[in-house]
């Protein structure tokens, strides 16, 4: 069995994988030594993988090493795809792991990855299984805030479901411009990938994603737990270069 840790900006996330199944999964708050301690007790975990975008706590670490082998996910790892990214030390983890689950669905074809989480993420992967680069915008409740922080008077909402165009008062004037706005740019710029690569294939993946895909104009393929999958396929590219 594998394990597969993603500390995000917003959510952390432990999973077990036993083949490509997830028989094990918690977002808690804070992924602690005690609740991996646990995971070890109760999987046989052979290897593991560990994905951060924020300063965790190196304990974390010193306990994988100590309970199996360890891929801590940085810059040179070997990777199932080339990075041609210009300054890899800076592209976050959980983009490179979505391009890599994004790409095993679709190979040797063009695909877009679309992370629809604090920020909404562009990853492009070409058929030739190089990462090009994409792009970063705010995420949906990162817009909420925003409005709300940088005026005197507008209030802070929350995200709700809402359909309409025009807004009739302040707060579905806000809904209307973050949810329509959003729809607009990623519609956008599918579109606009589109025009150079015709048969590109689009994935929508992230806590949005349910909220934003029957509503996109777009056809694209949704999936769950995009960056825990692709996490996975890196481990496995690892192991296989240095079987147990």
């Amino acid at each position: 069995m594998k394990l597969v840790i993603d500390l995000g900006n917003t959510f952390q996330k432990c999973a077990v994988f036993s083949g490509d199944e997830i028989v094990y999964f918690e977002a808690p708050d804070q992924v602690t030594m005690k609740s991996l301690l646990r995971i070890f007790d109760f999987y046989t975990i052979n290897s593991a993988i560990l994905s951060s975008v924020i300063f965790h706590d190196k304990e974390i670490e010193s306990i994988i090493r100590s309970r199996c082998r360890c891929v801590i996910l940085d810059k040179n790892t070997p990777l199932p795809l080339l990075n041609k990214y210009e300054t890899p030390e800076t592209l976050g983890n959980d983009r490179l792991a979505s391009a890599v689950a994004g790409y095993s669905l679709f190979p040797n074809q063009n695909v877009l990855v679309i992370d629809a989480g604090t920020c909404i993420k562009y990853d492009f992967i070409n058929a030739q299984t190089e990462y090009c680069g994409g792009a970063i915008s705010p995420g949906l409740q990162m817009r909420f805030n925003a409005l709300h922080t940088f005026t005197e008077k507008l209030p802070q909402i929350e995200l709700t479901d809402f359909n309409s165009l025009t807004g009739i008062n302040t707060t579905e004037s806000l809904l209307s411009g973050v949810i329509n706005g959003t729809l607009a740019e990623i519609d956008g710029i599918i579109d606009r990938y589109r025009e150079k690569y015709p048969e590109i294939q689009v994935v929508l993946s992230g806590g949005d994603a349910e909220y934003l895909v029957s509503k996109l104009k777009n056809k694209i393929f949704a999936v769950a737990n995009i960056v825990l999958t692709g996490l996975k396929i890196i481990l496995d590219h690892n192991d296989k270069q240095k079987p147990l």
